[in-house]
């Protein structure tokens, strides 16, 4: 039977994309069709205006959500959140907003590489890097680093970033985004059946083994 086709609109710097992930993950365990499902990472910028070099984080939450007090109520409702997932979130660390462009590039790297494993290892590391460790993932160095940790060669990765290549791909991931509708993320595409938001693991279970089932019938 073909991989059921799995499409997530992500940004690295989305919390509740990273806990979708992980719950995607458990789903994925929990129904028994991991090995017939074909996942691809689709890019989605929150922030394409935002600079190459990033901002101060508690200067841009302050100014987007009107107070630092209310930016620290939303990571602690987040973390906690994290910790149901096995997503660990560490704000205190997290010093930057970063501009989120190369990351997406990188993983465009990979994806075109055509390893499963290790481009969904990759994704969950660069979400691990910034929420828990305070890594700067709009740094060039950090994700070459971050790539070398998970068996990428890293010559070949600093050359990509230092290229315009994936670009492009990224601006039609974008486009296609808009022509389906899709306005934030986590958006969770299975076999067509669009997912919003982080859901239980339940929820990607339950579509997974419709997508299976309608495969079969």
């Amino acid at each position: 039977m073909k991989a059921i086709q799995v499409e997530v609109n992500y940004d690295f710097i989305c919390p509740w994309c990273w806990i979708g992930q992980r719950n995607l993950a458990a789903a994925l365990a929990d129904s028994g069709v991991g090995a017939a499902v074909s996942i691809h990472y689709v890019p989605f910028e929150l922030n394409p205006s935002m600079p190459v070099e990033g901002a101060e984080r508690r200067s841009y939450r302050t100014r987007k959500f009107g107070s630092w007090a209310r930016s620290q109520s939303m990571d602690a409702q987040v973390a906690a959140a994290g910790l149901s997932a096995g997503a660990q979130f560490n704000y205190d660390k997290v010093l930057r907003t970063p501009n989120t462009r190369l990351a997406h590039r990188l993983m465009q790297f990979a994806q075109d590489r055509h390893e499963p494993q290790k481009t969904a290892a990759l994704y969950q590391a660069v979400y691990g890097a910034y929420f828990s460790e305070g890594r700067d993932i709009g740094s060039l160095d950090t994700l070459v680093a971050i790539a070398a940790e998970h068996a990428f060669d890293a010559d070949q990765v600093r050359a990509y970033l230092l290229s315009a290549t994936g670009n492009q791909e990224i601006n039609a991931a974008r486009n296609q985004a808009d022509r389906l509708g899709i306005q934030s993320v986590p958006t969770i595409v299975v076999e067509g059946e669009l997912i919003s938001g982080a859901q239980p693991p339940a929820v990607f279970a339950h579509a997974l083994r419709s997508a299976v089932q309608r495969r079969a019938a």
